[in-house]
């Protein structure tokens, strides 16, 4: 993602871009989707990247978040705002 890039959802992220995760709205995920995430380690600076969709574009979108490539629902990916990798 470029430093100068505008926030924008996962959900929208473009394949093969990178960035960090600057905000998680949790109140858009039930309590279970949100404790996942958090066991996953899905938190405010972790770097992430959007690696693969699903057949037709859809669910599920494969994400490298931290050192680990988790499978993530649309929905949950739009709580998740990616911007630029601080450096």
């Amino acid at each position: 993602m470029d430093k100068d890039a505008a926030p924008i959802t996962l959900d929208k992220l473009p394949l093969k871009q990178g960035g960090a995760i600057i905000e998680v709205d949790w109140a858009l995920l039930d309590e279970r989707d949100a404790r996942r995430l958090r066991e996953l380690g899905v938190d405010e600076g972790v770097s992430v990247e959007k690696l693969h969709k699903g057949p037709f574009g859809i669910d599920p979108i494969a994400c490298r978040i931290g050192r680990m490539t988790v499978a993530l629902r649309t929905a949950q990916a739009a709580a998740i705002t990616v911007g630029p990798t601080r450096t």
